[in-house]
């Protein structure tokens, strides 16, 4: 793999609290237009990792580097300008704005005239054309119209994305993106990161191992904060640490996640 391949590289990532090590010399490395996976057992670092790649959390030793370029020490505004947009655990969107006034919103993020409330409608209206083409990606310009908040949790999930997508993500992290659902809507989004994915890098954390299994190209392992394995779905699923790592139900979910 060239160095022009990886899109984001940490070394050495490293975050204590109080002594404890959350995140112990991580060396990670995600290959542009991949989807790579971050899966451990609770408590194993995974969304420490990505508060550190998104600066809501300080490093205590370590480098990001993103494009090549050091971003350690970068806010997290310059981050989100550098292409490094996250879409949150919790779905993060206005319930009571319309499904296409949310990724306008969003549209309006990008262009720093978030904050311009008192603007005409009419010059919104320009925006219209590129989140209606945003929702169309995601499957929801039937419900363009609908409030957010009578969407079902899937397709909320999925407007989220749209809003993630409205940003132009070069590297989307998505932090359990199917958690909550039922089979259908797991589904649904399971399709929908695999559609988005196609032209941009993804890096997931994520539970649920047929999830994982199906679309990660690569899968990176935590335990008590430090990698434990890395590699496709079929050679980490036959780790013998990490099928020690996930004993039990866990075990046998993911070995038989395909």
């Amino acid at each position: 793999m060239s160095p022009s391949d990886i899109i984001l590289e940490t070394r050495e990532l490293t975050k204590e609290f109080k002594g404890f090590v959350a995140v112990a010399k991580v060396n990670l490395k995600v290959q542009r237009g991949s989807i790579h996976a971050l899966i451990g057992p609770n408590g194993a670092g995974k969304t420490t990792c990505f508060n550190l790649l998104t600066k809501f959390l300080t490093p205590t030793a370590g480098q990001i580097l993103f494009e090549g370029q050091d971003i350690t020490a970068e806010a997290p505004a310059h981050i989100a300008r550098r292409g490094v947009i996250r879409s949150f655990q919790i779905s993060a969107v206005f319930p009571h704005l319309t499904v296409l006034e949310n990724v306008r919103v969003a549209l309006q993020r990008k262009l720093g005239s978030s904050f311009q409330f008192w603007r005409s409608d009419r010059s919104l209206d320009a925006l219209n054309d590129r989140a209606l083409q945003l929702l169309g990606q995601v499957d929801l310009e039937k419900y363009a119209q609908l409030t957010a908040v009578e969407l079902s949790y899937g397709r909320k999930r999925a407007l989220e994305i749209a809003t993630t997508l409205a940003m132009e993500p070069k590297l989307m992290l998505l932090d359990e993106p199917t958690q909550g659902m039922g089979l259908e809507d797991v589904d649904r989004i399971r399709q929908l990161i695999k559609k988005v994915a196609a032209d941009r890098t993804v890096l997931m954390v994520e539970h649920n191992m047929s999830v994982v299994a199906s679309i990660a190209d690569t899968i990176t392992v935590l335990q008590r904060g430090a990698t434990l394995a890395e590699g496709p779905y079929e050679q980490v699923s036959k780790d013998p640490a990490v099928i020690e790592a996930y004993m039990g139900t866990a075990q046998t979910e993911l070995v038989g996640a395909h």
